[in-house]
């Protein structure tokens, strides 16, 4: 699978309150980010994907 980067402006505390849950839960930034996004439900979709 292709990889894309993604480039966003967050708050400081935000960016640290990632870090750490991240850090807890033993993921990347990018895997809690791409659960996230997985977890989104799109309008007119319901498959899930």
């Amino acid at each position: 699978m292709d990889k894309e980067r993604l480039s966003l402006r967050i708050t400081t505390s935000r960016l640290e309150k990632l870090r750490r849950v991240a850090k807890n839960r033993e993921k990347t930034m990018t895997q809690l980010v791409e659960d996230w996004i997985d977890k989104l439900k799109e309008e007119g979709k319901t498959d899930g994907a």
